[in-house]
């Protein structure tokens, strides 16, 4: 199985800034993308940002211009770089993964998710 581990949540001022960590575990032959989800409470949870093994990212448009998202593909490592935080980013943010196993088979993994609060 893979494991995913999330890190770096926590309280923070409107216009601060956080950056989460998230590691990949596992029997991992291959990632091929791995994903940030937020959840505001009493929210559905919706995809923020995602990345490629490669480094092609995309981001929800509300926080395009102020998150950034990276990989590190050899360490099965990827960040989300959260500046000018606001209060609506406050939600449970969730680290996903998906490639290639060690038994060549797809993969699909879940962190637990990491709590994000950004005060007024």
């Amino acid at each position: 199985q893979v494991q995913l581990v999330e890190s770096g949540g926590g309280l923070a001022q409107a216009g601060g800034s956080l950056r989460l960590s998230c590691a990949a575990s596992g029997n991992i032959a291959r990632i091929a993308a791995m994903s940030w989800y937020q959840q505001p409470p009493g929210k559905q949870r919706e995809m923020v940002a995602t990345i490629t093994s490669d480094g092609s990212a995309s981001y929800l448009d509300s926080v395009k211009d102020r998150f950034t998202i990276s990989i590190d593909a050899m360490k099965n490592m990827v960040y989300l770089e959260m500046n000018n935080l606001k209060p609506e980013d406050t939600a449970v943010y969730y680290c996903n993964a998906y490639g290639i196993n060690s038994l060549s088979r797809p993969f699909r993994s879940w962190g637990q998710g990491t709590q994000v609060t950004v005060s007024s």
